[in-house]
């Protein structure tokens, strides 16, 4: 017997119970539409030729009345006929459609009385005085008019009472043969069920064991072997897998046993490192992952469920697809600007954070053939930085009472208010004041700069023309570079859209970078301030002839309390810091272009007051 015949004989129970409820349900309807059928033919009929008779008598009857209101012939008013021969035909109809105890007798009545209305009707018809068919309408046909309705009403009581006795049976009826087929649904599906189970339970008692011995096979333990007997799929399948041990066992001895060792090596090694990784090949599909990034990533090599990368959560499948495209697309190794980008995900240990690196893999002829994504845990990184920036706030704020004392006590002593000084003296107080002046302006920058990444700083942000943002920077240090004897030029494209910003706060980065700028030109240079259009926003520059930066230095500057040294370095290494604090805040990026001794562009983005979204570096 094959497996398919088996199977079927396994849901043959179940079928059965299942046909066994259709007749049951079937026979239910059919006798519920028997009851419904048996009141439509006894009693709708009588109810509706009884309705209808009264409206033909009551139609008949406004004749002698509109004859005595206007004095008309009462049979050329209405038709008197039509409707004569209507209610005798829905009489006759009711005389064939007798089913209720009393409706004969009641017939009876109606058929006498209306034989009664008519010759009342005729006489009336036939008088031609009016005062005579006033009597008569009073006296004969009015009496004859209300007994008709009277019978007809009499027919559509009995037969109004005898649908509802009719309807209530029907319904009880049908709760019976409700319960009845829901009792008997339950216990053929149940006996189907339970017999079905049984069959296939021993049906996939093999199965069972063939998935124990494949899992020994799959362990190494090429020497297990299947015994199912019979010649049904199964049994052929057990003579398969065991073929395919023997081949399996030959396969290991053979020197391709090496490469399937090597390859284990190999995933134990990306196995052991704690990071989640992946590796992704060419066109962004996932080749390889350790047990990190099945556990923390949700990532998986299972082909069946689609794209590997659907399985993990919205967050980290950005990041992911982020760092591969960018390694993918040419562009080099992917590396972080900070732990900004850190990507959280929770744990069971509490949440942690992760910074994503991309590097690519090369083909033996040098081209990318994919691209290796690690997941960097710097949880302890961020923390450690955390605290350091609150270690720094609160130094800074507790600086700021003793050094505002002593910048008092200073310039007191320079005024002479204890006493005359000597020239000697005074040289001393006069650097003791301008250093005490830098050291204000640095714990002023470190707490705006705490005060930024608390969240603390909001930002005022509203429509502003990039022309506006431009002249304000030149002309606030329009002086300091008449002082250095540098040329500020602005360079501002026309027709540039509006963005949105908080002009207090951009004048700051735009105070710091040229701050830089002048600080680092020679006498006689320009300092260029540029404005130009952006996707989705406005790019701002400031160039200056000065030294240039170093090529490793460059993605480093913008970090806190770095600095280049040179003879006119100053300042603790905030400013470009907090410049790009602000610019992020917008929604925005900052960087720089140089070359040593070819001057630096430092240049930034703002969005648009139109879109609102982030613009990218042109």
């Amino acid at each position: 017997m094959s497996l398919r015949t088996k199977v079927l004989l396994a849901q043959a129970p179940l079928a059965i119970a299942l046909v066994l409820v259709a007749v049951l349900a079937t026979a239910t309807l059919g006798s519920m539409g028997q009851h419904v059928n048996t009141i439509l033919t006894d009693n709708y009929r009588s109810v509706l030729a009884a309705e209808r008779m009264k409206e033909a008598i009551e139609r008949i009857q406004d004749a002698p009345a509109l004859f005595l209101v206007g004095g008309t012939a009462p049979s050329g008013r209405v038709h008197v006929a039509a409707e004569r021969q209507r209610f005798e035909s829905e009489l006759k109809a009711q005389e064939g459609n007798v089913t209720e105890p009393g409706e004969d007798d009641a017939t009876r009545k109606l058929r006498t009385l209306w034989t009664t209305y008519q010759d009342h009707f005729d006489r009336f018809a036939a008088i031609t005085d009016l005062t005579a068919a006033r009597t008569s309408f009073v006296d004969e046909l009015e009496p004859a008019f209300l007994a008709v309705r009277r019978a007809a009403d009499a027919i559509l009581a009995i037969n109004h009472e005898a649908i509802m006795h009719k309807s209530e049976r029907a319904r009880q009826t049908a709760e019976q043969m409700n319960t009845t087929l829901l009792l008997a649904s339950l216990v053929a599906v149940l006996g189907g069920s339970l017999l079905s189970i049984i069959l296939t339970s021993r049906l996939l008692q093999p199965l069972a064991l063939m998935t124990r011995t494949v899992q020994r096979i799959g362990a190494g333990e090429f020497d297990t072997r299947i015994t199912i007997p019979g010649r049904d799929e199964l049994a052929q399948l057990a003579g398969n897998v065991n073929t395919m041990a023997v081949q399996l066992s030959q396969y290991r001895r053979s020197s391709l046993g090496d490469l399937l060792l090597a390859q284990q090596s190999s995933q134990a090694a990306i196995d052991s490192v704690p990071d989640p990784v992946a590796v992704f090949d060419l066109h962004g599909g996932v080749l390889n992952v350790n047990r990190a990034a099945e556990t923390l990533l949700g990532l998986t090599l299972d082909v069946s469920s689609g794209d590997p990368l659907q399985a993990t959560a919205p967050p980290i499948r950005a990041v992911l697809q982020a760092v591969r495209d960018h390694v993918l697309s040419g562009k080099g190794v992917y590396t972080p600007e900070g732990f900004e980008e850190a990507t959280r995900i929770s744990t069971a240990d509490g949440d942690r954070y992760f910074l994503p690196r991309a590097t690519p893999v090369y083909a033996e002829e040098g081209g990318i053939a994919g691209a290796t994504v690690i997941f960097q845990d710097v949880t302890r990184l961020r923390r450690v930085d955390e605290l350091r920036n609150d270690l720094v706030a609160t130094v800074a704020h507790e600086l700021r009472t003793p050094l505002t004392s002593l910048r008092m006590a200073l310039h007191l002593c320079l005024e002479q208010a204890a006493g005359p000084l000597t020239d000697r003296q005074a040289d001393l107080l006069y650097a003791a004041r301008d250093d005490c002046e830098r050291l204000q302006s640095i714990v002023d920058e470190l707490l705006h700069l705490a005060r930024i990444q608390a969240g603390q700083d909001t930002l005022d942000e509203r429509p502003t023309s990039p022309e506006s943002l431009v002249e304000t920077a030149i002309a606030a240090h329009r002086a300091a570079a008449a002082e250095r004897h540098v040329h500020l030029d602005s360079a501002v494209l026309p027709d540039l859209t509006t963005v949105r910003a908080d002009a207090d706060r951009i004048q700051i980065v735009f105070a710091n970078l040229l701050t830089n700028a002048l600080r680092y030109s020679p006498p006689r240079s320009v300092v260029t301030v540029r404005a130009m259009p952006a996707p989705q926003g406005v790019r701002f520059e400031v160039s200056d002839a000065g030294e240039g930066i170093a090529t490793e230095l460059q993605s480093a500057i913008f970090d806190r309390f770095v600095q280049i040294r040179t003879a006119r370095a100053g300042g603790a290494g905030l400013g470009l810091s907090i410049a790009k604090e602000i610019v992020e805040a917008h929604g925005g990026r900052i960087g720089v272009e140089s070359e040593p001794g070819s001057g630096s562009t430092f240049w930034f983005t703002l969005p648009s007051a139109a879109t609102g979204d982030a613009p990218q570096p042109s």
